[in-house]
């Protein structure tokens, strides 16, 4: 099975701009709920999401939040930016990165989330390993995601596994291997969306990044590059 590379990423996502919303909207807007219910208990206002997408989760913060938004595809990132402008999102910066090599400063943010863009990124490893860096000691990252292994969506998702690289996600993720086996210290799993098709996972970032998430990455650490400079919303301060 072909997995999704960065260029696949960009190209799926650019091609799905237009109708992401009809498509993953509605339908996964109750982990988008759960999670910003659960995200105004923790801890700080400074919040990085990555893989921001169209933006649907940023009028779900709150008001007084600090919010940075990043994402690859440059198609997604423009529905993100007029959605921003439309609604008034003065708390909201926008920026065209790759998540997994933001260019964003080491802890800079209390709660870094990832909505439905674990199995899509090109490596899972480095993007959590780019959560755990940029988020403070103390601070939260909450993963929102589907993993596989629920027994009735299996059926429906054993025929996508050919075609990830084309849709730009991974059909087959399974819980145990991109979170359990990583030994995070893990606060909270709870079901969400539609017969628990996705699981909302809040993991608390102490004061280092797990070893799990280190091999493999040290020599790329230096490599971090971002597409373009952070650029505030029209809205923005």
């Amino acid at each position: 099975m072909l997995q999704p590379d960065a260029g696949s990423v960009i190209r799926s996502y650019d091609r799905y701009s237009r109708i992401y919303d009809f498509l993953y909207g509605r339908v996964l807007q109750d982990g988008r709920r759960a999670l910003s219910r659960a995200i105004r208990a923790g801890t700080g206002q400074d919040v990085l999401e990555l893989g921001v997408g169209s933006g649907l989760m940023l009028p779900l913060y709150p008001a007084h939040f600090r919010v940075v938004g990043v994402d690859i595809s440059p198609g997604m990132l423009a529905r993100a930016q007029r959605r921003v402008a439309r609604l008034g999102l003065r708390n909201v910066q926008l920026r065209l990165a790759d998540a997994e090599r933001t260019g964003l400063p080491d802890e800079a943010y209390d709660q870094v989330t990832l909505p439905y863009v674990y199995s899509v990124t090109p490596s899972p490893l480095r993007l959590l390993h780019e959560a755990f860096r940029v988020c403070r000691p103390g601070g939260t990252i909450w993963i929102l995601n589907h993993f596989s292994g629920n027994g009735f969506w299996d059926g429906l998702e054993r025929p996508l596994k050919p075609f990830a690289r084309w849709l730009g996600f991974r059909p087959d993720f399974p819980f145990q291997g991109h979170i359990t086996d990583l030994e995070l210290d893990i606060q909270a799993v709870k079901a969400a969306n539609l017969l628990g098709l996705s699981r909302l996972v809040q993991i608390r970032r102490g004061t280092r990044i797990p070893r799990r998430l280190l091999p493999g990455l040290a020599r790329e650490a230096g490599e971090r590059t971002a597409l373009s400079p952070c650029v505030p919303s029209e809205t923005g301060p």
